[in-house]
């Protein structure tokens, strides 16, 4: 009945207007009845099981691929690049060139040479490069010293810099387990135990733990802006969370068994001793929490004392502790939280975060001056709408596609700004 309405036919005006809020009700009436039957029936479930049943066993059906309903936004962001086929072999390393010649046995007298016709073929080839090192020793009178020739740089112990690159990259990148690398150096002809292959995954990583630092730093510092997101992982059987912060140069993974305020300000920290300030911008924070007088004139003196002094966590922990001893806990988290926020935007030694842009979860609230909303969770609401008229049907599908083709206006400008696109863009420019 709803689909066969044309608001182009109604002439007049407070009719199609009072037709238009009635559908507005129907699409409210229709929602509020989904969520009903759900509470409903997770109702009648919770009664069974009190009643000693077992209830209905959450066996989930067969859905077919036209009616699901997909949230994710990827589609829509994400626009197909051109690909454009090349040549393969010009890409190719050519390491040894062979002359194949035909048997002269098959040719016949009259058979006349015309050249040759040139076949690409790739091939690997996987060998030990065992090394019997002779080094030069000396003995000086003169000094009573021996003198010993060095191994050349990158070789140290039993075992060269090549398999311990690969060892890295086979581990890391392909995901091989150690019994499975253990197995393919044994059959290549390396004999090498299981100790030292664990000890290359796990120990002496001081050099690779720096440059990620200095990458993360570096990365930090490139912008004023950046996107972050934490997303569920397993590490040791045990539920944990993966922070990913990143910007259009960099990306970096840190895993932390929490997700709170104190967790994301660990991971912009990059793990540093954490510090606390108890200082105006901190008391800011606190104002919405219900704290009574004499708590808002401990934390006034406190501030007025040494607001502007950052104290080590234990420290600053064990005056709350006797400050006030009575505070409820979520005022206290409320408290430590407010005043590690208030230390982080007070650093000068490590790149301090303006804006970040992220979903709504209030663990990201305070951290920086802005926060913004990613493109996915901004369209995400309105990809779980689902209106029964299908005039709002198309009204939603329209108001889908100017949403994103503006999006991709944006990453057009991004690209390559020009005076007039700025002035119909005026958002895009800071």
């Amino acid at each position: 009945m709803f689909d066969e309405i044309d608001f182009s036919s109604i002439q007049i005006e407070n009719a199609r207007e009072l037709i238009q809020r009635l559908l507005n009700l129907v699409e409210k009436v229709s929602a509020d009845l989904r969520d009903a039957q759900i509470e409903n029936q997770h109702l009648r479930d919770e009664v069974n099981r009190l009643k000693g049943e077992q209830g209905k066993p959450e066996i989930k059906g067969n859905t077919p691929k036209a009616t699901f309903q997909d949230h994710s936004s990827e589609k829509e962001r994400r626009k197909p690049c051109e690909r454009h086929k090349s040549s393969k072999q010009a890409k190719i390393e050519i390491n040894r060139e062979q002359v194949v010649e035909v048997d002269s046995a098959i040719l016949p007298p009259d058979a006349k040479f015309k050249g040759y016709v040139d076949v690409v073929v790739q091939d690997i080839v996987v060998r030990t490069d065992n090394v019997l090192f002779h080094k030069a020793k000396y003995y000086a009178a003169s000094t009573q010293k021996r003198y010993q020739a060095e191994l050349p740089r990158g070789y140290k112990g039993q075992f060269g810099p090549g398999i311990q690159a690969l060892t890295l990259a086979l581990y890391s990148g392909m995901q091989a387990s150690e019994p499975k690398i253990l197995e393919f150096y044994e059959n290549v002809g390396i004999q090498i135990s299981e100790g030292e292959l664990s000890n290359w995954l796990i120990k002496h990583q001081e050099s690779f733990h720096a440059e990620k630092d200095g990458v993360y730093e570096a990365g930090l510092r490139s912008s004023p802006c950046q996107h972050i997101d934490d997303t569920v992982t397993r590490l040791d059987g045990q539920n944990q969370h993966c922070h990913v912060v990143c910007n259009p140069v960099y990306t970096s993974y840190h895993t932390r068994p929490n997700k709170d305020r104190l967790s994301v300000l660990d991971v912009l920290r990059n793990r540093r001793k954490r510090l606390f300030r108890l200082n105006a911008e901190a008391l800011g924070y606190l104002k919405g929490l219900p704290l009574s007088k004499a708590v808002w004139e401990i934390l006034q003196n406190w501030t007025a004392e040494g607001g502007e002094q950052d104290l080590d966590e234990g420290t600053f922990l064990e005056r709350l502790k006797t400050d006030l001893p009575s505070l409820g806990k979520q005022q206290c988290k409320a408290l430590i939280d407010a005043a590690a926020v208030a230390a982080y935007h007070a650093e000068t030694e490590w790149p301090v975060i303006q804006a970040l842009i992220c979903d709504d979860a209030p663990q990201f609230n305070w951290l920086t001056y802005v926060m913004m909303l990613c493109w996915v969770h901004e369209g995400r609401p309105y990809k779980k709408l689902m209106p029964v008229v299908a005039l709002h049907r198309q009204m939603l599908d329209d108001f889908l596609k100017r949403f994103w083709d503006y999006y991709h206006q944006l990453l057009a400008y991004k690209q390559q700004p020009t005076p007039g696109s700025r002035l119909r863009h005026p958002v895009c420019h800071p």
